[in-house]
């Protein structure tokens, strides 16, 4: 199993998201995508897309005052 990471901070939803999906579509079923960003909507729509795409949320931790980071697996 392999980490990738993907960083948007900096970005405006919905492109953590859109950058998100990509990004898991191109790696092996297995590893893990470590999100950073700092969009606040980001904190409802990628743990959502996750859970609908059946994709685990390994961690998510706040990184400071307004931006968080997300591990997704790709099941």
């Amino acid at each position: 199993m392999s980490t990738h990471v993907l960083k948007t901070d900096g970005q405006v939803c919905p492109f953590p998201l859109v950058e998100a999906k990509a990004t898991i579509a191109a790696i092996p079923i297995g590893d893990e995508l470590v999100i950073d960003f700092d969009c606040t909507q980001a904190t409802e729509a990628i743990p959502q897309w996750a859970a609908d795409n059946g994709y685990p949320v390994t961690n998510f931790d706040r990184r400071g005052d307004a931006s968080w980071t997300i591990t997704v697996q790709k099941a």
